[in-house]
């Protein structure tokens, strides 16, 4: 079943998508229908990829009530759109057919958007003196935590491109966005009350 789609099953576009029923009773016995209609277990190593890659999205969600700067609550939404993008690229095993309606699949460009927003916030900040402690802003806080869940989805993803064939453009953007997120949070702490760092021991 794709991500945040609970109905949804079969080829995905880009065109708007139309849900008449919430619930379906099919997931009752522990499995879930992929994109193209394969059947497997609610604990298959696929749909903990792409149930970590919804997690994420619903913790940006969560930071992006709390973000006051417009233009990063801007690419934030856009990221949100790539990740229901790269949910249903992880819920379609493929093969993909040309002849028949191309599956939806992450590209090189939504990375290389995330490296260009990278550069351009972390060319306002000061090097990194010590390692940062994820607290400062409240959104800053929760970017973080957007971070972890995404460190842990790209685990996911890994896990899962050791037993199947996985586009490497979703592993490469999860990777790149967990340090666009690490870099949102320090602007945001930039821009409020300073990053909050590591302090080995806990001495002063």
């Amino acid at each position: 079943m794709l991500t945040g789609s609970p109905a949804l099953s079969g080829p995905v576009s880009s065109a708007m998508v139309r849900l008449t029923k919430i619930y379906t009773r099919t997931g009752d016995g522990g499995k879930t229908r992929l994109v193209g209609g394969g059947q497997v277990s609610k604990t298959d190593v696929r749909v903990a990829a792409y149930g970590d890659v919804d997690e994420t999205n619903s913790a940006l969600g969560l930071a992006i009530c709390a973000v006051k700067d417009a233009q990063l609550k801007s690419r934030l939404l856009k990221i949100q759109n790539d990740l229901f993008d790269l949910g249903a690229d992880l819920a379609n095993p493929g093969p993909d057919d040309p002849d028949k309606h191309p599956a939806l699949r992450m590209d090189a460009e939504q990375t290389l958007w995330l490296e260009r927003q990278i550069d351009a916030l972390n060319a306002e900040l000061a090097p990194l003196q010590s390692f940062v402690l994820p607290g400062g802003e409240q959104a800053s806080a929760r970017l973080h935590l957007a971070r972890a869940i995404c460190r842990r989805a790209e685990r996911s993803a890994v896990l899962l491109a050791k037993g199947e064939a996985t586009n490497t453009h979703a592993l490469i953007y999860l990777n790149r966005l967990s340090d666009f997120l690490f870099v949102a949070a320090r602007h945001v702490n930039h821009q409020g009350v300073g990053d909050v760092l590591w302090v080995p021991g806990g001495k002063d």
